[in-house]
C-alpha cells in the first residue's frame, strides 16, 4: 500500500478527483495563515496552521473544495482549495533538518553541474520556485538569486518529474 493510500478518509463521505486533475500533486499556499484540518469541512477541528505563504504540499485526495495534502513532514489533513495556488515550489532539504541544530546548506549552481560555480549558498528548509526542471536539475529562484539545485534535493517535485 502506497503512503497516499494510508491516508484516511472522512466518515460517510466518498472521496473523488472534483478539479479533474491529476492525483498526486503539488501545490503551495496562498496565505501566511492556512488551517489544516482533520476532515474536509469547518466542522472539523484545526489539526495545524501553516504560517508560510509558498509553502509545497501535496495534494492526494480530493473531496468537493477541500484538498487531502501532506507536507515535508509526512503530516496529513484537509485545507479548503481557495488556499492553495497551481504555482510550484521546492523545499529545499527538508530532510536534512535537526532540532536544535544549525541547517546545512547547499549550493544554488550557475548552470545544471556540479563543477559549475555556486551564485549562493542555500540553506536547508529555504522555499525555492521552481522555474523549470528536467527531471535531473530544477532552475529555481530564491529571493534575488536564480540558479540549478539537483531535483533529488527539492521537496515539491517528483522523482523524474519535467517542469517546463
Amino acid at each position: 500500500m502506497t503512503a497516499a493510500g494510508a491516508l484516511a478518509q472522512p466518515a460517510g463521505s466518498s472521496l473523488s478527483t472534483g478539479s479533474g486533475l491529476p492525483l498526486p500533486r503539488f501545490v503551495s499556499l496562498k496565505s501566511d495563515r492556512v488551517n489544516m484540518r482533520q476532515g474536509p469541512g469547518t466542522d472539523y477541528p484545526t489539526a495545524w496552521v501553516y504560517r508560510r505563504a509558498g509553502l509545497p504540499l501535496e495534494v492526494v485526495r480530493e473531496f468537493e473544495s477541500w484538498r487531502q495534502v501532506r507536507d515535508a513532514d509526512g503530516s496529513a489533513g484537509w485545507v479548503l482549495q481557495s488556499f492553495l495556488s497551481g504555482r510550484r515550489t521546492a523545499l529545499v532539504l527538508p530532510w536534512e533538518i535537526k532540532q536544535g541544530q544549525k541547517a546545512p546548506k547547499i549550493a544554488l549552481h550557475r548552470n545544471d553541474s556540479e563543477r559549475s560555480a555556486a551564485v549562493a549558498m542555500i540553506e536547508a528548509g529555504v522555499i525555492a520556485n521552481l522555474v523549470s526542471c528536467d527531471s535531473r536539475w530544477c532552475l529555481v529562484n530564491i529571493d534575488k538569486y536564480q540558479g540549478y539545485i539537483e531535483q533529488k534535493k527539492l521537496w515539491g517535485v517528483y522523482e523524474g518529474e519535467v517542469l517546463k
